[in-house]
């Protein structure tokens, strides 16, 4: 049975490379995208939803999928207010979380953060923290939360302090074992295809960190 999908984020890096994996997966035949701006993108499948992503609370008709991508995500440097960042790293998957509790939708996959903790001092690690605490509190029958560490790859925008990060864990990477593996800079790539891979498995309720990301994908291109 063909299915539909939404993404949160589609125009984002990590969310563009799933929306392109969608769109070759012969599984799903809609692919929802909910956004601030359009991926420009004339695939079939697609259909698009040009909102505010603040007032996704008003979009519930519209917001009926078999599995929500939530790769929704901004950065300090980006957005310097706090109290805006945790609206959007916060408030949007939590939205949609509820969202897609009211339409029944039993699958749902948020790109978190390495270092989550609802109890951290440091903001941003308890602003993701907070938001997986919310989310797992709808009790979607099958959650998935993806803690990447650094991502990698190229991004349209340029971020000055990830650029710095990116030439240090390029050096970094190759040590880093055992133990450390999961503070490794991750390709987006990885993360898009793990998230795909975990639509279609069988567990449930699942933090997924990024050394588990990276084994999940190698795993996945050996078959």
């Amino acid at each position: 049975m063909s299915k539909t999908a939404i993404i949160i984020g589609a125009t984002g890096l990590t969310g563009g490379l799933l929306l392109n994996k969608l769109i070759a997966d012969d599984r799903y035949d809609t692919i929802k995208l909910f956004s601030r701006s359009s991926v420009n993108n004339n695939s079939k499948k697609i259909k698009e939803f040009i909102i505010d992503l603040l007032e996704l609370q008003n979009h519930k008709n519209d917001f009926i999928a078999d599995e929500v991508f939530c790769c929704i995500g901004t950065t300090k440097a980006k957005t310097k207010d706090q109290s805006v960042y945790k609206i959007i790293d916060y408030g949007i998957p939590l939205k949609a979380a509820r969202l897609a509790k009211e339409n029944k939708i039993q699958q749902f996959l948020v790109i978190s953060s390495m270092g989550a903790d609802a109890s951290s001092a440091i903001f941003y690690n308890r602003t993701k923290g907070e938001m997986e605490r919310d989310v797992l509190k709808q009790k979607i029958q099958r959650t998935y939360l993806l803690r990447p560490s650094l991502i990698g790859g190229k991004r349209n925008e340029f971020r000055f302090g990830e650029y710095i990060g990116k030439i240090v864990m390029t050096f970094l990477n190759p040590i880093l074992i055992r133990n450390l593996k999961k503070y490794r800079m991750i390709n987006p790539e990885k993360i898009a295809t793990c998230m795909l891979l975990l639509a279609n498995g069988t567990k449930k309720y699942s933090i997924i960190s990024s050394d588990e990301i990276e084994r999940i994908y190698e795993q996945r291109s050996t078959k």
